[in-house]
């Protein structure tokens, strides 16, 4: 079957989000994470995007970008270096990401400030940390510093020309909201493997349900 065309956008912002194939973690680690921050700053400087922000949970990643080169191929180069490290550190083979990427358009100022705020609530609305400026994985607290002059990975003068002050920009972020954008679980799509563990899983739960009592119970024992 064809690949659907990607809807382009006016702006050329787009939020683009890469998720684990069968919802698994690509970040095992800090380290994992440092390395994929890496691999975001050198594909933003050779595709000469612009990040407004990131996001990098367990299982999956948010970017906010505006596209310089075609926009796959920005995510190519991000992408293809990170799996190749992932797969000879953790000893495995194959996809680590599902499909190659997935992407919404983002075009105009209303819903651009508000995928902003979507994407640095990431962690928060997971029960990750009780504040933004917790979660070292996200642009928020790059934002906060570049207010003081410090700009590192985003390129954060055209969110600042909405906020004037580091406290306008912070109770726009805190604010209580009801956000909805592109999202991991829109995109549950399971591999072939992936289906075959929850029919195996399903299949072993029936087998146990058709025990009597006390032989579910010994089951229970062995299993703890």
């Amino acid at each position: 079957m064809a690949r659907q065309a990607r809807v382009k956008s006016i702006t050329g912002i787009y939020h683009v989000m890469l998720k684990g194939i069968d919802s698994r973690n690509i970040f095992m680690d800090d380290e994992d994470k440092v390395y994929f921050m890496e691999k975001l700053k050198r594909a933003k400087e050779m595709g000469e995007f612009k990040l407004y922000a990131y996001c990098l949970m367990d299982n999956h990643v948010h970017l906010l970008m505006k596209e310089g080169e075609e926009l796959g191929v920005s995510i190519k180069r991000i992408t293809v270096g990170y799996v190749r490290f992932h797969n000879q550190k953790y000893g495995r083979t194959g996809h680590l990401f599902q499909n190659r990427y997935s992407s919404e358009t983002v075009e105009d100022e209303p819903y651009l400030l508000t995928v902003l705020r979507y994407i640095h609530n990431n962690p928060l609305k997971a029960q990750m940390v009780k504040s933004l400026a917790e979660y070292k994985w996200s642009s928020y607290q790059n934002y906060l510093n570049a207010y003081d002059g410090i700009a590192e990975y985003v390129d954060a003068d055209l969110i600042k020309s909405y906020f004037k002050q580091v406290s306008d920009f912070e109770k726009f972020s805190c604010e209580v909201n009801q956000d909805n954008c592109l999202d991991v679980s829109t995109f549950v799509k399971y591999t072939d493997d992936g289906i075959k563990a929850m029919v195996k899983e399903n299949q072993r739960y029936s087998k146990i349900m058709s025990l009597s009592k006390t032989e579910r119970n010994e089951c229970i024992q062995i299993i703890h």
